[in-house]
């Protein structure tokens, strides 16, 4: 089970009970009762979580939740490991950020809230519990199937020279056991999304820990985004598989996917099945295409040949095969189980446009701004007007490095004739070289006495962009880039609270991770605070569309990104905020304190400002009425 987040978090009334409220059901609970209900059936002797077993260390109703669905298997006696994430520990510092402090040995387990809920006391009652360390952040588990003995050694999040010198000596202490070693991180996910990619602290475990213990075979982790797999050789000339899975950043927060791994002792493999047991649950009318039962890329399906007994020779000469328990694979029962009643949702093929006029035209369109007209790869020169659909609210490029930007040339904008396939404009513009530290960014504002300025949607809105976030894309340059904000500190706002108040009062951007960040300050006079929208993580060198919607009568705010609304969602958010009706809107840009700051870096094609909620079918996507 990897990184749990998320499902702790949106299942929490805080956060609107938002599976519930949309699905009828919960991922977090929808695993484990899987796991319970099929145990048997498909021989299943344990389940290693990954971490991240909470997203907000502080809150205890997402420890609710968590302490819930691990209950369901504690009930039906299936033993499991656990470990503390970054996420839930109270001080999360990253090795890459300070290699010797932030460890197991610099926390006071009496405070922990991992300890709390998820302490040495309830890990004794499982079966299989072999011991923790004195930290009491880490454990062993030894479990049995076909007639062997494995020993899963779970290690919590930044563990300390104590915490390794404690686990090697688990592994001396039962010196015939096959090893798999489960950690929060080890092994991360090249910007390809598939290929590994190995990290620091995952190099000094297998300096300190793996590269000389024969008997660990096999690790897992989650914490980086996606899945990828990496076979690495030991002292000893034995292969290391090393996997890493994480799903929080997919749809609805992962959409419940996780992994079966069958060890087939009989014909020398194991096999790895990814799945959702939630996917078949939810209601037909909610499915769409980012819902899949049953992953099938090839580093979320696939066989690693293991001959066992001779991988496991040097440690373990009486290793046997066992006798095999049914014909065939478990992987396949299983795959067959999970979508025997399932039906795959139907793919609604959308049309391109057959020209530029070919999207719906919408009431209360306040502004439309489509980027093309000039020449590929040529500048788009500082003062160029990019026209408003509605004759409005026309754009310019600012004058070069204006309000303390650095650097910045002609060529830092460009057009293009790069577009989302189902945008109506044929192009868009590139921003080129920018980088947050120097700072470096080029923009487009409307003018001072542009009507939009003032508007502060309070009926409702709808506002669309297509993006594609440049292949070079780094969070150290460009992390925080915006898409499109408002001028002025939401500081200065009457009756403003909340954090950074040296922020714009509208943020479209996208943050260090790579989600898209929609946070705003609403407009109702009285006491505010913002509140923001977050989507999974967006590939960089891909195309976007994005719609962010609010609805004119409850003022809940959903973000969809190519279609599918995003899990973290805002309620009950009026409007949106204007310091003046001279504040000019931003587009590739913004602002931090008053000076320029966090400029865009890839494609925009076109973005609309609507005051209205828009449903589906008038979105840029669809296509102009017959």
């Amino acid at each position: 089970m990897p990184d749990t987040q998320f499902y702790a978090r949106y299942a929490t009334a805080a956060e609107s009970d938002q599976y519930n409220k949309r699905f009828g059901s919960a991922p977090f609970a929808a695993q484990t009762k899987w796991i319970a209900d099929n145990a048997k059936g498909l021989n299943i002797p344990f389940t290693i979580h990954l971490g991240d077993v909470v997203d907000q260390v502080g809150k205890p109703d997402q420890w609710k939740v968590a302490d819930a669905a691990m209950k369901i298997l504690e009930d039906a006696k299936l033993p499991y490991s656990v470990l503390a994430g970054n996420h839930d520990v109270l001080r999360d510092i990253d090795y890459s950020v300070d290699p010797s402090g932030g460890t197991d040995k610099d926390r006071t387990p009496a405070n922990e809230p991992y300890i709390q809920w998820f302490g040495t006391e309830r890990a004794k009652k499982q079966a299989t519990f072999g011991a923790r360390d004195t930290s009491g952040f880490h454990e062993y588990h030894v479990f049995e199937a076909q007639g062997q003995k494995f020993m899963v050694l779970s290690l919590s999040w930044r563990i300390s020279d104590a915490g390794i010198a404690w686990a090697r000596q688990v592994i001396a202490k039962n010196p015939t056991l096959p090893v798999i070693l489960v950690n929060h991180q080890l092994l991360n996910i090249a910007p390809d999304g598939t290929s590994p990619l190995e990290t620091d602290y995952g190099k000094m475990l297998w300096d300190k820990l793996i590269r000389d213990n024969d008997q660990i075979f096999m690790t897992l982790n989650g914490h980086h985004h996606g899945a990828a797999h990496l076979t690495k050789i030991n002292d000893f000339g034995h292969k290391v598989e090393e996997m890493v899975v994480d799903y929080q950043m997919a749809y609805q927060g992962g959409n419940g996917l996780m992994r079966l791994y069958e060890f087939d002792l009989t014909n020398k493999k194991i096999k790895v099945l990814s799945f959702s047991p939630w996917v078949p649950q939810k209601p037909a009318a909610t499915l769409n295409s980012f819902d899949q039962a049953v992953l099938t890329t090839p580093n979320e399906a696939f066989t690693i040949d293991m001959d066992f007994a001779q991988r496991f020779s040097g440690f373990n000469k009486s290793f046997g095969t066992g006798s095999a328990t049914i014909e065939g694979s478990l992987v396949d029962k299983a795959r067959s189980m999970i979508l025997a009643n399932y039906k795959e949702p139907a793919t609604t093929v959308q049309r391109p446009a057959t020209n530029s006029d070919d999207y719906p035209k919408v009431a209360n369109t306040l502004a439309h701004w489509r980027f093309f007209g000039g020449t590929a790869n040529q500048p788009v020169l500082p003062g160029t007007v990019i026209a408003d659909v509605t004759g409005n609210n026309p754009l310019h490029r600012d004058a070069l490095n204006q309000g303390g930007v650095v650097g910045a040339t002609d060529g830092d904008i460009v057009w293009t004739d790069d577009r989302h396939y189902l945008s109506a404009a044929p192009g868009s513009v590139r921003f080129l070289n920018t980088n947050k530290n120097t700072p470096r960014l080029s923009y487009f504002l409307t003018e001072t006495t542009a009507s939009i300025n003032a508007q502060t949607l309070e009926n409702g809105y709808t506002i669309e962009a297509f993006i594609k976030i440049d292949k070079s894309w780094t969070s150290a340059n460009q992390a925080w880039m915006n898409i499109m904000t408002r001028d002025g500190k939401r500081g200065d706002l009457a009756g403003f609270s909340g954090g950074d108040p040296e922020s714009p009062p509208m943020l479209f951007a996208i943050s260090s991770l790579r989600e898209v960040q929609w946070e705003v300050t609403p407009s109702p006079a009285g006491t505010r605070a913002p509140k923001a929208n977050w989507s999974g993580e967006v590939i960089a060198d891909r195309w976007v569309h994005i719609a962010i919607v609010n609805d004119s009568v409850s003022h809940d705010t959903t973000m969809y990104v190519e279609g599918a609304p995003v899990l973290r969602n805002a309620s009950a958010i009026p409007g949106l905020a204007t310091l003046s009706a001279t504040a000019p809107w931003v587009v590739g840009g913004g602002s931090w304190d008053g000076a320029r700051a966090d400029g865009f870096f890839g494609n925009i094609g076109e973005i609309r400002v609507v005051a209205a909620a828009l449903t589906p079918a008038q979105w840029l996507t669809a296509r102009k009425p017959a």
